[in-house]
């Protein structure tokens, strides 16, 4: 089984991205791994260097800012890493800058490509996610956070990146999959707060126009971290690779998790979900095989 690891990133120094740990935990299943690196404005690529794997294969790539309606320019970069992907490998893997694989799942990871890896019906695996909040120790846990996601897909069959980079595609209709026991560990909401309003202020410029980003000025040079609706604390591990990272922490956040500022739309959609095992009106952009 051929396995090749696909992203993108750009000044992941500047906006404080753990990409050395998000390639750095997938590596162990990949043969190969395909960096798109965009123009940036720090040593993002002097950082990824630093990992020394000659699995690692660096793209140098322009982003294209005009690109502003959805975050669209993201998934352009991740169609740009995935045509670097030769139709011979049988699985790509897919990780963000700020997404880790926990050592834990790896082997059921690797037990799903090698289960379905010639099951043509079968064009990706499905993973649950884990999206981390204010600080390593507390996860959202609301209707707002997306649950699942495709992160491994099969080559050489039209897959594509869809709209802001966030799934997969081929010619406008979901992919069919199936479910890996294992859970992305999203960390893009943890980072010092002036790191996250500087990053959600480069990010608004890749989802709207100057008239939209002149009405919705970003003040203050802190992420306010409380205005967050429901979270609750992490009792399990980090993957291994966020050990040195997450002693490095320098700011303080508290959340008192008794204290849920849930919508009432909110409240029943998770009070059906506990009742019923159903979460109402999700969003997937995916289909399960049966």
């Amino acid at each position: 089984m051929k396995v090749c690891g696909f992203s993108f990133i750009r000044n992941a120094v500047k906006f404080d991205y753990p990409i050395v740990e998000a390639i750095t935990s997938v590596l162990p299943l990949c043969d190969e791994f395909i960096l798109m690196l965009g123009n940036s404005e720090d040593e993002t690529r002097k950082l990824v260097e630093s990992i020394g794997s000659p699995k690692i294969k660096i793209y140098d790539s322009v982003w294209d800012d005009s690109l502003r309606v959805g975050g669209r320019v993201l998934a352009v970069e991740t169609d740009k890493a995935l045509d670097k992907v030769s139709d011979d490998y049988d699985w790509a893997f897919y990780i963000q800058g700020d997404e880790v694989i926990h050592e834990k799942y790896l082997p059921p990871i690797k037990a799903a490509m090698e289960r379905w890896k010639d099951d043509s019906q079968v064009e990706g695996l499905l993973f649950g996610y884990k999206h981390f909040y204010g600080y390593y120790d507390y996860i959202g846990d609301s209707t707002r956070w997306y649950r699942n996601e495709i992160r491994i897909i099969r080559p050489g069959i039209g897959v594509a990146s869809y709209r802001d980079a966030q799934g997969f595609r081929i010619d406008g209709r979901s992919l069919v999959v199936k479910p890996v026991d294992a859970e992305v560990y999203h960390y893009g909401w943890v980072k010092p707060p002036v790191k996250q309003q500087e990053k959600r202020k480069y990010f608004n410029s890749l989802w709207h126009n100057d008239n939209w980003l002149r009405k919705n000025t970003i003040e203050g040079n802190e992420f306010d971290y409380s205005t967050i609706d429901s979270l609750s604390k992490f009792k399990d591990t980090h993957p291994a690779v966020m050990a040195d990272r997450i002693k490095r922490v320098n700011w303080k956040f508290t959340y008192n998790p008794s204290q849920r500022k849930l919508s009432f739309k909110s409240r029943f959609k998770l009070g059906f979900e506990k009742a019923f095992g159903y979460r109402l009106w999700e969003y997937k952009n995916y289909t399960l095989l049966k």
